[in-house]
């Protein structure tokens, strides 16, 4: 029986001998490994960003919102009518044990003018305790506080995105800009937070009081209300006592009783993330099957070209066999010719899709977010590896089965 080091040689010397075919026929684990390994990065990458995102909007969160109404018989979907009120976060920030900030919000779009420039942008009315929740900081300046909310003050805080645009290279703090035409002083500028894994820029916005946003800015049929309520528990353990509570409450406050539904939703945030993460990963992995089609692909090249290869060498496996190789000795020089190749192309492909993914890390990071693992790199080199013993050993078999007086006479 020969050596399987004789046996890797004379593999390598033939694969050498065919280079350009040996090229072309690892080519298709080549790309398949790149495009797994590629496609996994971009899944790990997106899952990070969200990780991130979430993270940043801050830990052990509720979000309330609207639910559904019926008024006169006709049934609202969720947030048709508001039904939330700042004065609903006044009450669960007295009455609710587990919870430590809260923070009512509305939303809407403001033209933002300083001078003769001009910016359409987000505009946030919130309170203070919202900066706390998102620790969010200021740059420059100050936030406004309570006092401001309460006195339904006209200042802003302005995000990175909108000073740019509207004042250059001047300092915007104490400036006098207008928002919807209602005059408005700028008091703070916010650290820059970049762009969120939904690729929207979060410094291109201009946050006020909430209560100066619904009177001054976004005038309402329905004084007083907010479009949503954040609530930050104490801990992750009191998460579900906190909206226990605060369901308890706001019932209470908007006089539901007996069996009616509730017009207002909570929706954890946490769990939200959760499902946000399983659904990347979900994603990312289709991505890579997709993608590993290519690896079957180059399996079939591998065994097409080992079937040519074994036609080709008749003659040599017949002399082989006539001066003492066994069946096995054949089968196995033509498992690791195509071993070889499979797992060739399977390192090519490793550094084509780690050189892929980093050239995407460097030149559009925020368009496609990458991270790099070990993990995909061994999947794929393993499952390379047995690419090639699958696909190369219908060849292999074929080869050892020949009859050695038959293979001498091939011309």
């Amino acid at each position: 029986m020969i050596d399987i080091f004789t046996i890797f040689k004379i593999a390598v010397k033939a694969i050498w001998t065919n280079k350009l075919r040996s090229v072309l026929t690892s080519l298709g684990i080549i790309i398949g490994v790149a495009a797994v390994i590629v496609m996994l990065a971009v899944g790990e990458g997106a899952k990070k960003k969200i990780s991130d995102q979430m993270s940043s909007m801050g830990s052990n969160l509720l979000m309330i919102r609207s639910g559904s109404v019926t008024s006169s018989g006709a049934r609202a979907g969720h947030g048709a009518k508001p039904t939330l009120t700042l004065n609903d976060a006044y009450e669960i920030e007295r009455n609710a044990n587990h919870v430590s900030q809260v923070a009512a919000s509305v939303n809407g779009t403001g033209q933002i003018v300083y001078g003769n420039q001009n910016w359409s942008t987000q505009v946030q009315g919130t309170t203070p305790s919202l900066f706390y929740i998102r620790s969010w900081n200021v740059d420059n300046g100050a936030l406004f506080t309570d006092d401001d909310v309460r006195q339904g003050a006209s200042v802003a805080i302005l995000g990175e995105t909108v000073v740019e645009n509207l004042f250059g290279v001047v300092d915007p703090i104490g400036k006098n800009i207008r928002i919807n035409n209602m005059p408005f002083k700028v008091v703070g500028v916010l650290k820059s937070m970049g762009q969120s894994a939904f690729g929207t820029d979060q410094d291109d916005t201009v946050i006020v009081p909430v209560s100066t946003a619904s009177k001054r800015l976004f005038g309402s049929e329905f004084p007083g209300t907010v479009q949503n309520i954040m609530v930050q528990a104490n801990s992750t353990e009191e998460l579900a006592d906190a909206e226990e509570e605060i369901t308890i409450l706001l019932r209470q406050r908007h006089n539901i009783t007996g069996k009616k539904e509730d017009d207002f939703i909570i929706r954890n945030l946490t769990q939200m993330m959760e499902s946000a993460m399983e659904a990347s990963q979900t994603f990312s992995l289709l991505l890579a099957a997709i993608a590993s089609i290519s690896l079957l692909v180059g399996g079939i090249g591998i065994m097409n070209i080992m079937l040519v290869s074994v036609t080709e060498r008749t003659r040599e496996i017949g002399i082989r066999m006539a001066i003492g190789a066994k069946s096995w000795d054949i089968r196995l020089q033509f498992l690791v010719e195509a071993l070889v190749l499979s797992l060739t192309g399977g390192l090519l492909g490793i550094a084509l899709g780690i050189s892929v993914a980093v050239g995407i890390k460097t030149f559009a990071p925020d368009f496609l977010p990458v991270r790099i693992t070990i993990f995909p790199m061994v999947i794929s080199f393993i499952f390379s590896g047995l690419v090639g013993i699958c696909f190369g050993f219908f060849p292999a078999y074929k080869a050892s089965t020949l009859n050695p007086i038959d293979a001498l006479r091939f011309e």
